[in-house]
């Protein structure tokens, strides 16, 4: 029997640097709409849940999932792994992909090959590794432009987690007590994907909490991309991506490659944007 994957996308609208921005247009459709619908076409994704809060100033993101027919759910403010756990424990998730609601170019075929990688020959409960992603952040780094990343653990790691984790970045970030402190071998292994002819490279490695990881990489680092929106001038960006391709929706995170490459300045709109870590803890929930 194949494993249920769930992919949860989280998001709130008070956003601490870009209020409201998932619901922010982007060619006439909001954000979370286009992040729901990019991520709802990975092959390996059984069903896409949209996990937001119950904060008051959460309602229009509820009321349009719902106008909308996106599946949501409601949760704490500040304890995001609190939220995906309900999340996915409501759905009866096998298997759990985090996905962040900024991220508007997103990739099905990227969300395939990390979720490939915990579930490729496992039988439900017997997975290759505990937790999978084609980032990480520093001092691991990354080769995928930001705004495609994607985590992926089985459903009994997060509720494992969600028992033991009780750091804020634990809790806020959702996914770091998995990979934290973790040693990675140096021998960078290939495999093919089981759903399309290519060719990717992980890093294996084991947490000091005994977690199995694997890091994806791209042949061709390109980890200092930014298409995530976490300001305007990353909402401008993205808008500007979206306009050339005339409000479509089914591109590939290549075309997008291609794109850039091809108008370097469009990068230029948001190059001094400066990425948040894992440091950065939303203050307001310790107020």
């Amino acid at each position: 029997m194949k494993p249920k994957v769930v992919a949860i996308i989280q998001g709130r609208m008070s956003s601490s640097r870009l209020p409201g921005k998932i619901l922010a247009d982007i060619a006439g459709q909001p954000m979370l709409q286009r992040v729901f619908i990019r991520t709802s076409r990975a092959a390996t994704v059984s069903e896409t849940v949209f996990a937001t809060t119950t904060d008051p100033s959460d309602d229009p993101v509820a009321e349009y999932c719902d106008f909308s027919g996106i599946p949501f759910t409601r949760g704490s403010l500040f304890d995001v792994l609190d939220r995906y756990y309900q999340s996915a424990k409501e759905a009866k998730a096998d298997v759990v992909v985090r996905i962040t609601a900024d991220c508007p170019v997103i990739d099905p075929g990227l969300i395939d090959d990390v979720v490939n990688t915990v579930i490729s020959n496992s039988v439900i409960g017997n997975w290759e590794f505990d937790f999978a992603a084609n980032r990480l952040p520093p001092p691991w780094g990354r080769t995928y432009p930001i705004g495609l990343d994607t985590e992926v653990c089985p459903f009994a790691v997060l509720e494992r987690a969600w028992k033991e984790a009780k750091e804020p970045q634990h809790r806020e970030h959702v996914m770091p007590y998995f990979y934290e402190g973790a040693q990675f071998e140096s021998k960078v292994k290939s495999r093919k994907s089981d759903l399309r002819p290519l060719t990717f490279d992980f890093e294996q490695g084991v947490s000091p909490r005994g977690f199995r990881i694997a890091l994806l990489h791209h042949p061709t680092d390109f980890g200092d991309y930014r298409w995530t929106v976490d300001t305007p001038k990353d909402l401008e960006f993205i808008r500007q991506v979206y306009h050339r391709f005339d409000g479509r929706d089914d591109f590939s995170w290549k075309d997008v490659l291609e794109l850039v490459h091809d108008e370097p300045d469009l990068m230029k709109i948001n190059a001094g944007v400066q990425h948040k870590t894992l440091k950065d803890i939303d203050k307001r929930a310790f107020k």
